[in-house]
């Protein structure tokens, strides 16, 4: 196992700077996600874990040891791709067995670690057939148990689950995690869906535009987001921003600087009358309703302004005009630059046992 520490690190492509002075650490034996937007950087800071890619500047540390000048075969490190890339000439086993092969491992310790491994994910069945006659998830399981027979210190994992479908990726993703725990070893693993992030990681690293916006619980970076972005980029939906104007009349006690207000979509309250004095209250357009089961989002339009509430209930209100009700200590506070602003109003610790579980956004 490996703790991960990037230092001072950029990297640029001629006058483009993908990934700009990252400081960064990543712990030994957690399971951490980047995830961010197609071109933050995300893949390329994996590849540089990877030793794929050579950083322009900065240092890299792998288990306490700079791995700057470190070959990729010589970090200690397995990686899995979005595209498996298996030997379709190969069987299960010849796949798994390559790399062993080519280290000259005895025989007898090759199979001896190839059952351990396939019996850890499912694979023994299909030893001897090839990956065209697998299904998908059965190929990434190939993939893994490619990377696990390695033993390594760290395992990094880019967009592995992109291919599958949606039912397959739910079912992937809950056995990586197990996988994870059982072996105990550092996972880095990239992502664009913030559902797998939220789902997946104990850590998240939030990126946009080559710099780290939030690197947190998954838990924190939801209730407790650093930036406008952040906000927005976790939770389904994603949270309502309003500028200050628009909501200025029904709050006391703003916070200096605050140039915008949001609140999750969770803490909408719904109702045909005007309500207590601790929540602010918009009376709102009803523009469409979604019923999705086990949660029903509503999307509204007040003033200028669209947002969506969601409910755990089935749908109750069809009226076209309702007040919605947000309660005051929902409520965050952000700058000009859409930097987090702390309040009196707001309730900044709240303890996040007690918060709304993320179920919803986990479907």
């Amino acid at each position: 196992m490996a703790d991960i520490v990037f230092e001072n690190i950029t990297k640029s492509f001629g006058d483009t700077t993908v990934v700009d002075e990252m400081n960064l650490t990543i712990k030994d034996g957690s399971f951490t996600v980047i995830v961010g937007p197609s071109g933050c950087g995300k893949s390329t800071t994996l590849r540089m874990i990877a030793g794929l890619e050579k950083q322009t500047s900065g240092n890299i540390f792998i288990g306490g040891r700079c791995v700057n000048e470190t070959a990729p075969g010589k970090r200690d490190i397995a990686m899995v791709f979005q595209n498996y890339a298996l030997y379709p000439t190969m069987t299960v086993r010849g796949n798994i067995e390559f790399g062993l092969v080519n280290k000259k491992v005895p025989k007898a310790e090759r199979q001896a670690l190839i059952q351990d491994i396939c019996d850890i994910v499912g694979l023994t069945p299909f030893l001897d057939k090839k990956p065209q006659s697998l299904s998908g998830g059965q190929r990434q399981r190939v993939a893994l148990a490619r990377a696990m027979v390695k033993k390594p210190s760290v395992f990094i994992l880019d967009e592995p689950l992109s291919n599958l479908d949606a039912k397959l990726r739910g079912q992937m993703r809950t056995e990586l995690v197990q996988l994870h725990q059982r072996l105990g070893t550092t996972f880095v693993y990239v992502t664009h869906d913030q559902v797998e992030a939220m789902s997946m990681g104990d850590e998240i690293v939030l990126m946009d535009k080559g710099v780290i916006q939030q690197a947190d619980t998954p838990m924190k970076v939801y209730h407790q987001p650093r930036n406008v972005f952040t906000a927005e980029f976790i939770g389904t939906p994603a949270m309502n921003i309003f500028p200050i104007e628009d909501l200025a009349s029904s709050l006391s006690d703003i916070p200096k600087k605050t140039a915008f207000v949001g609140f999750r979509p969770e803490y909408g309250m719904l109702s045909t009358e005007m309500n207590a004095d601790h929540s602010i209250t918009m009376i709102s357009e009803l523009i469409t309703v979604e019923p999705l089961g086990s949660e029903t989002i509503y999307q509204f339009k007040s003033g200028r302004q669209s947002f969506y509430v969601k409910t755990f209930l089935s749908p109750v209100h069809t009226s076209h005009r309702l007040m919605v009700h947000v309660p005051k200590s929902r409520l965050y506070f952000f700058d000009v630059k859409g930097e987090r602003v702390i309040s009196g109003i707001e309730q900044s610790n709240v303890s996040l046992d007690q918060e709304m579980p993320l179920v919803a956004e986990r479907a």
